[in-house]
């Protein structure tokens, strides 16, 4: 893999080490993958503390799939990684875990494709939604993902998903302009070799020429899953990642 693909194992060491420790979400299938995997993080990349940004970020973007899963909804997890997302969803839909090729390679030494259940090794950038059947409703997330993509490549995505959609709602984590900057020196992500990131400021960007319209921000940090942390770790998490400074380089927003 080349080293964005090797970023996948941050949030799966996050996943891993919260499950094992019983707090914010179950995921037996990240403690297996990361003991399997044998993946060595290093610096920052294997503190507690991102551990539990990572697992408190995924639990959300799980609950948000949940409180808006339809039976007649297709689910895209695009940039899917090595994360057992459909299992801990635990839905019926029709699914389709997207990533590098490379990395679809290494999911199928740990997960098996169904009826239900497809994985599909493409590059975002490229034509891939020809894979999938066109119209209907579409249920998006994009975890750590669009940070990696420029700005043109980010509106050509989104395009691409309503033209192929008749419905489309879209969750994504995004990057600010100053923490895109900032990334070159200080960020979990130098730790597995990677410099470059994008960010933006305006929600309402990706409304150009998408066909979506900005739906609201969400909150990365609840309150009530900082509690599940351990009581004397939870100020510290509290100022670290849930500050006036954590919102000036990290936001979640819904589309729609």
């Amino acid at each position: 893999m080349d080293n964005v693909n090797k970023t996948l194992y941050i949030p799966l060491y996050g996943k891993a080490y919260v499950s094992k420790r019983g707090i914010l979400l179950h995921d037996p299938d990240a403690e297996a993958i990361w003991d399997a995997a044998g993946f060595s993080l290093k610096g920052k990349a294997a503190s507690k503390w991102l551990a539990y940004n990572m697992g408190m970020r995924s639990a959300v973007f799980d609950n948000w799939l949940r409180a808006n899963l339809t039976p007649d909804a297709v689910v895209l997890h695009l940039g899917c990684g090595l994360d057992s997302r459909c299992s801990r969803v635990a839905c019926e839909n029709q699914w389709y875990d997207v990533d590098f090729p490379a990395v679809i390679d290494e999911r199928k030494h740990y997960f098996a494709q169904s009826d239900r259940y497809h994985m599909l090794g493409a590059d975002l950038r490229s034509d891939w939604l020809r894979d999938i059947p066109t119209g209907g409703k579409a249920l998006v997330v994009m975890e750590g993902v669009s940070m990696y993509l420029t700005g043109e490549e980010r509106l050509d995505l989104l395009k691409k998903l309503t033209e192929h959609f008749s419905e489309v709602k879209l969750l994504l984590d995004a990057y600010t302009v100053f923490a895109a900057k900032a990334t070159k020196y200080k960020n979990p992500i130098n730790d597995v070799g990677v410099t470059e990131v994008y960010g933006f400021d305006d929600p309402r960007e990706l409304e150009q020429g998408t066909g979506l319209r900005f739906a609201k921000e969400h909150d990365l940090i609840p309150e009530s899953m900082i509690s599940e942390l351990p009581k004397r770790e939870q100020g510290f998490f509290r100022l670290m990642f849930a500050g006036k400074m954590a919102k000036s380089i990290y936001r979640l927003y819904e589309y729609a």
